[in-house]
């Protein structure tokens, strides 16, 4: 590990079980701290800790590492939220943090991971939070750098809220006092258990999305689409948490890490495994859900071309009968109108079987068009 000035050694006894190196750290950023001013906005929470317990509430990021220094067992807790760039680098500086893990923390959208530096753990996790107001789900980012004594954290978004956890950890000093380490665990469990409120409003969402279905909701389509997204980023959350958790516990031998703590991750392991396999199960349902809506949506629209069609039909033989007694009525006028023409010299004018002749020529011509419609299932 690289010598940093003014940095008192790590006591033997609070050296985490989970963060020994397995070989040399990696060099600082070139920039310093007394190069970085502070931005208090970005530092939410700040204390140093011994023995479980507060001793100092720095106000700014050099107050911390001073105090830190005059603590030779202490612990620093350092919470941060969207920090400037200044801010990491003087921590990088601090801490030798590698430049890599600044760079996924200032960058964010990264995905969940676990990665060693040294003596320094990186982890990365997707936070979820259920708005109800919205009927969605909001994920956020943390970023935790695990010191031999220092725990940094670097939240991007709402989610998670740590206050409560801090809290939990101070009230329980024997906890605190385990290290770094045990406070990782309080924040894991502290988001694995954000994970639960998230399934439930999923599931009262598929309820919802199952009744819409059946009911013919056009909008339903569009809310089965958002859903599935929010479980593919969801699933993208908790999955590989599964597989950071179980390579935290293979390790509990090697690194000698806490029996408490083993049963605290292993609780954790097994929600983080349940709220996986839930997840699975939803984007699964989803899937047979959105078959079966365009199913129904396919047999919505052939019941309507049938019925369109069935009116199409019925509108043409409408149309045929009034088409077939138009022609049967046309007949006897155009006869009517040929012989009323005033003309002085027409044949059968004054023929005196001229009216009887017409008046038969009418009846066997509508007759006989009467006849051929019927025949064709006009009339």
């Amino acid at each position: 590990m690289s010598e940093r000035p003014n940095r008192r050694p790590s006591s033997p006894s609070r050296r985490s079980g989970w963060l020994r190196p397995p070989g040399p750290a990696a060099t600082p950023p070139p920039t310093s701290p007394s190069t970085a001013p502070p931005d208090r906005e970005s530092v939410i929470d700040s204390a140093v800790y011994r023995d479980g317990r507060r001793v100092a509430s720095p106000t700014t990021l050099a107050d911390t590492f001073r105090l830190l220094r005059q603590q030779p067992d202490g612990m620093a807790w350092i919470g941060l939220h969207r920090p400037t760039e200044s801010q990491l680098h003087s921590l990088a500086a601090e801490f030798d943090l590698h430049p890599l893990s600044i760079e996924d923390a200032l960058e964010a959208h990264q995905r969940p991971k676990l990665e060693r530096y040294g003596d320094t753990l990186f982890v990365v996790l997707r936070a979820a939070r259920y708005l109800d107001a919205l009927e969605e789900v909001d994920f956020g980012e943390l970023h935790i750098f695990v010191g031999p004594d220092f725990l940094i954290t670097v939240r991007h978004g709402a989610a998670p809220d740590l206050t409560a956890v801090r809290r939990r950890m101070e009230e329980t000093p024997d906890l605190l006092s385990l290290g770094p380490e045990a406070v990782l665990y309080a924040i894991l469990d502290a988001v694995v258990d954000g994970y639960a409120p998230v399934v439930a409003g999923v599931q009262t969402d598929m309820d919802e999305i199952e009744t819409e279905v059946f009911r013919g909701d056009p909008e339903v389509s569009r809310r089965i689409y958002e859903l599935s997204r929010e479980m593919v980023e969801f699933q993208r959350a908790t999955r590989p948490l599964v597989g950071m958790l179980h390579g935290l516990m293979a390790g509990f031998a090697k690194y000698g890490t806490d029996e408490e703590l083993q049963r605290y991750l292993r609780d954790v392991a097994d929600h983080v495994t349940h709220t996986s396999e839930r997840v699975d199960g939803f984007r699964q349902a989803l899937t047979e859900i959105l078959t079966v809506n365009a199913t129904l949506v396919s047999q919505q629209q052939n019941a309507e071309m049938r019925a369109l069609a069935e009116a199409g039909f019925e509108q043409n033989e409408e149309i045929k009968k009034i088409s077939s007694w138009a022609a049967i009525l046309f007949a006897p006028t155009l006869v009517g109108t040929i012989y009323g023409m005033n003309f002085e010299t027409m044949p059968e004018l004054h023929w005196a079987a001229g009216y009887p002749f017409a008046i038969l020529l009418m009846a066997v011509v509508c007759t006989s068009l009467y006849v051929i419609f019927r025949k064709r299932d006009w009339l």
